[in-house]
């Protein structure tokens, strides 16, 4: 299988980040895309694939929590990163209405920068959206006939928004989030209306750990090896086995991202 989402760049996996690819490799994992969600982690991104070049791709963009620091000239930096050969998609980038940690305006513009580099490269997009798809939507819908493909990354959202995404034809990313007893329900009762064809599975490790992973880790750390427990806590949702999951998220993931 694959994981469509994994910030091995950061901090919480400085330490020990061989032995995490090496619990992933043993976990049935057959690559990762590590995401890049500024100019320097697409950078360190990008150091960790040299490493592992066999095993890792990356994405190369600026958050949207990160999009008042975003300059005109940025543009140029992130294409002449997105020329890396590991480099599947360009994000991940989005609207976030939720916590606002960048003004809606300055959002817009990186996003905009964004699309139309993905346009340019021919570069899948790895979006992020929370409470915004009204915008995120009239944004994009522009571009959608000169994009190679998008993904919703760690979708949360509702019935209505999940239909209209997938009718502009976007690929829906599924984290642990539907594992989470308190604020997962809606989605996992909802991700059994994810046609098979559209569905990719992530981790977005180190965060949203599994709720229901029985042993817990000590330390919390979400990471790609438990890939497996959301795959088997989709396709038991959706009635299928969680190796036909497997395949078709990985068949889907291949495709959108030309590996």
């Amino acid at each position: 299988m694959i994981d469509i989402g994994a910030n091995l760049t950061d901090k919480r996996f400085h330490a020990d980040l061989p032995e995490v690819i090496d619990r992933a490799k043993a976990a049935g994992l057959g690559h990762i895309i590590v995401t890049g969600t500024s100019i320097n982690s697409a950078r360190s991104a990008q150091l960790l694939c040299d490493k592992y070049p066999e095993y890792l791709s990356c994405t190369v963009g600026v958050h949207p929590h990160d999009a008042s620091h975003f300059e005109e000239r940025d543009y140029s930096v992130l294409k002449e990163l997105a020329q890396h050969s590991a480099v599947v998609a360009i994000g991940e980038t989005g609207l976030d209405y939720n916590r606002n940690f960048s003004p809606a305006k300055a959002q817009h513009f990186a996003f905009e920068q964004q699309i139309q580099l993905a346009v340019e490269t021919q570069l899948p997009l790895f979006l992020h959206e929370r409470e915004a798809e009204k915008d995120l939507i009239e944004t994009i819908n522009p571009y959608l006939s000169q994009l190679k493909g998008a993904v919703v990354h760690c979708f949360t959202g509702d019935k209505t928004t999940l239909y209209r995404y997938l009718d502009m034809g976007l690929y829906i990313g599924i984290t642990g989030w539907v594992c989470d007893e308190r604020r997962g329900l809606p989605l996992l009762e909802l991700v059994a209306q994810i046609p098979d064809d559209r569905i990719l599975l992530e981790t977005d490790a180190p965060y949203l750990l599994p709720r229901n992973l029985s042993p817990k880790p000590k330390k919390g750390r979400n990471e790609p090896s438990f890939l497996p427990h959301v795959a088997a806590t989709i396709a038991n949702v959706k009635g299928i086995s969680t190796q036909s999951l497997i395949d078709k998220a990985t068949q889907n993931t291949r495709l959108l991202f030309s590996l």
